[in-house]
């Protein structure tokens, strides 16, 4: 007689058979492995994250410098007959001037300090509307 008292038999209540828990608890342990794996590699990905927020950032420029001595530092620029330096920059072994030449026009020079030459050469011509 199955009245509302009577207890239900399902089969999730049934135990298993050996050969299949043993299969469950293969699983259970795969699954535990998997996560503590898991668990390891987001910590570590959240440690470096933390890690190069707090320390200082190295600036690129200061090591692509090369370490000059005085001697280094001396030498001759040859510039277009009549042009005046309007303005110039450093970065690095680099020098860049702004030149207003003889004929009415502009250019910028690149200077590399470290071998002791032009590297570069820009007219700057306007247009006219």
């Amino acid at each position: 007689m199955a009245g509302p008292a009577a207890p239900h038999h399902t089969d999730e209540d049934k135990p298993l058979d050996p050969a299949a828990e043993r299969v469950r608890r293969k699983l259970v342990r795969f699954m535990g492995i998997n996560l503590a794996i898991l668990f390891v590699a987001v910590m570590a990905v959240v440690l470096a994250l933390v890690y190069r927020s707090m320390t200082p950032q190295r600036d690129d420029a200061a090591l692509t410098q090369a370490p000059f001595s005085a001697d280094a530092l001396s030498g001759d620029i040859r510039l277009p007959a009549g042009s005046r330096i309007v303005s110039h920059a450093a970065s690095g072994s680099r020098l860049t001037l702004h030149l207003q030449l003889a004929e009415g026009g502009e250019a910028i020079v690149v200077y590399d300090m470290a071998e002791g030459r032009t590297i570069g050469r820009f007219e700057i011509g306007y247009e006219t509307p």
